[in-house]
């Protein structure tokens, strides 16, 4: 099966998960500043949501750049991400709400945790589909090291945010700089390779 149509069903799901998103910030009723203040908080989970998803976004793109086909099991594998993703508007909110509490702070860690195993997932599943015949997926991928410190990093967030949630809110932000810069190995491994063509 060709990829088309999984790339427009995820780039669709992925733009009505980041509407949803800025629809739960609800309008003040008030025309000065300070009414704007109690949205502040949940302004903050809004940028930091809406630039993971645009992570995810991005990543997806670069990794479905490197595939040519795709099969059943990949399909069901992209519905689980898109899944998790579609949960970060409803943590999202709840966190951004409740100023970043305890409970909501936890959720939050599991849903981008959820994410992050899920777009694994695909990754491995994407790999797996294409051994022997295009192993270019899995050389640009290598050993995923910013993927597994980012899981890492979830797990310790989530154990932290029932005693010290900051600790969770830093270390939420520290794996969205992590993954700020877009993940350039498939787009590296392309240059090297056309590099190579030239030479020839």
């Amino acid at each position: 099966m060709t990829k088309t149509r999984l790339e427009a069903f995820s780039d669709a799901v992925i733009a009505i998960v980041m509407t949803i998103m800025v629809l739960e910030m609800k309008v003040p009723h008030g025309s000065d500043l300070a009414t704007l203040e109690p949205l502040i908080p949940v302004f903050l989970a809004y940028v930091l949501s809406f630039v993971y998803l645009g992570i995810y976004w991005n990543n997806h793109h670069h990794m479905m750049h490197a595939v040519r086909r795709v099969n059943g099991r990949v399909l069901w594998a992209n519905l689980l991400l898109l899944f998790w993703l579609s949960l970060i508007p409803f943590a999202t909110g709840w966190m951004g709400e409740n100023h970043f509490a305890a409970m909501p702070t936890l959720v939050y860690g599991v849903v981008l945790l959820g994410c992050a195993i899920s777009y694994s997932i695909l990754q491995l599943k994407l790999v797996r589909h294409h051994h022997g015949e295009n192993d270019m997926l899995k050389k640009a991928v290598g050993s995923d090291l910013k993927g597994k410190i980012s899981l890492v990093l979830y797990v310790i967030g989530i154990a932290a945010a029932a005693f010290v949630p900051t600790i969770s809110h830093v270390l939420y932000v520290v794996v969205a700089l992590i993954w700020i810069i877009p993940d350039r190995r498939i787009e590296r491994f392309y240059e090297e390779l056309e590099g190579e063509h030239n030479k020839n």
